[in-house]
């Protein structure tokens, strides 16, 4: 049953009055009544023409009968409002009962990638690790999250070997997607289906025991992800957060955080403080359009220098451009995150590129390394040496 408490108290006060004063509703001898406005909550008392409210010209006391009338309607007015609003919502309660589905938000839809992949002219060197790649489905096989925050199309591991082969990369990283919840078999099978060619950053949750932690370890992964961006559900309570770092950090995997755009600040006291090495993704999340001096990108770039923990992986620089394909206006910003700490930055393409406003294709993805890394030296850094040592191939 729904009640509205100010209904009741509003009618109780205007009987009680009633009673005790025995007040006829009648206007006021000479005046006329000036109507009121209901949704207007500041109508305190009502106003007689040429009295203002306050002043009384004949020096005699205002008329409590004619104040008290125009309280009564207004309780009355009020009043009846309230209770329709109650009988409004309890008619879409009802409804929203009988039919819970019209409730539920529908899970949007996103593009898949560019199938039609661009054979690069940059040569990866041998051993190069694409370190931030994702594999969706088959749904059939691989059911994705009821609760996910989108619905891609299926990007199975056969389209996933086939753009690794156009684009010269044989090893690489998985990363499991927040649509497929906690279930991390799509990752570990391509694993096992690897030959060694493959590693993994799971999902993980406070349900899961030190003996899943381990059994996931022992099946390739290096490591877990955590989504703090809004449109992916956030992380939540960070108590949790900080107990499951501890327990990555006890069995030597590293932590993976993808930030909200502008967030960077914020979260340096956090990151600081993991007792585990750290993972920023897609550049810190940055924006192209705000320049390097923008206060976020400088203090990744002091983070990134200070703190021996912290690694940047140079990717999404479709995600960071404003200015769209070939996206070369991301370009300074992945060379200044490089120069900034060469031993700690590794390269990925974020294939299938799930939630981009501009889908990329891969092999231009590729021909921009040589112009954030145009030395052979660092170039073998950032695709071969720093992955391989982070992610244990």
């Amino acid at each position: 049953m729904l009640t509205c408490d100010s209904c009741y108290r509003g009618a109780a006060l205007a009987e009680g009055r009633q009673a005790r004063q025995s007040i006829s509703a009648e206007g006021a001898p000479g005046s006329r009544q000036q109507p009121l406005d209901p949704n207007d909550p500041q109508s305190e008392t009502t106003v007689i023409p040429g009295n203002p409210v306050g002043s009384n010209d004949s020096g005699a006391e205002p008329d409590k009968k004619w104040e008290h009338a125009g309280m009564l309607r207004r309780t009355f007015l009020r009043a009846a409002a309230c209770l329709s609003a109650v009988s409004t919502l309890a008619v879409n309660q009802s409804r929203a009962a009988e039919n819970p589905a019209a409730e539920t938000k529908a899970i949007p839809a996103i593009p898949g990638p560019d199938q039609n992949t661009k054979t690069p002219v940059f040569k990866v060197p041998a051993g190069t690790v694409d370190t931030h790649t994702h594999i969706f489905g088959p749904a059939a096989e691989y059911p994705f999250s009821p609760t996910r925050p989108y619905t891609p199309p299926d990007a199975p591991l056969p389209m996933f070997r086939a753009l690794h082969e156009k684009i010269g990369v044989h090893r690489a990283v998985i990363v499991n997607a927040t649509l497929h919840g906690f279930d991390n078999r799509v990752v570990t099978d391509a694993i096992a289906q690897s030959g060694g060619n493959y590693k993994g950053i799971a999902n993980i949750n406070n349900g899961m025991s030190d003996a899943d932690l381990a059994a996931l370890e022992k099946a390739g992964i290096r490591g877990c992800r955590f989504a703090f961006l809004k449109r992916l559900g956030g992380v939540g309570d960070m108590n949790v957060f900080k107990r499951l770092v501890d327990r990555a950090a006890a069995i030597g995997w590293h932590v993976d955080v993808y930030l909200e755009p502008g967030s960077i600040r914020e979260f340096i006291p956090i990151l600081k403080a993991l007792p585990t090495t750290y993972v920023i993704d897609h550049m810190g999340t940055i924006a192209a359009a705000k320049g390097l001096d923008d206060p976020e990108f400088k203090a990744l770039l002091d983070l990134q220098k200070n703190d021996e923990k912290c690694w940047v992986k140079i990717t999404g620089l479709e995600r960071a451009s404003a200015s769209g394909a070939p996206f070369h206006d991301s370009v300074p910003f992945a060379k200044s995150l490089i120069d900034n700490a060469p031993d700690r930055v590794i390269w990925g393409t974020d294939w299938p590129h799930p939630n981009v406003k501009i889908m990329p294709n891969d092999g231009d993805l590729v021909d921009l390394i040589p112009l954030y890394a145009p030395e052979p030296a660092i170039q073998q850094k950032l695709l071969v040496d720093n992955p391989v040592r982070l992610f244990k191939f």
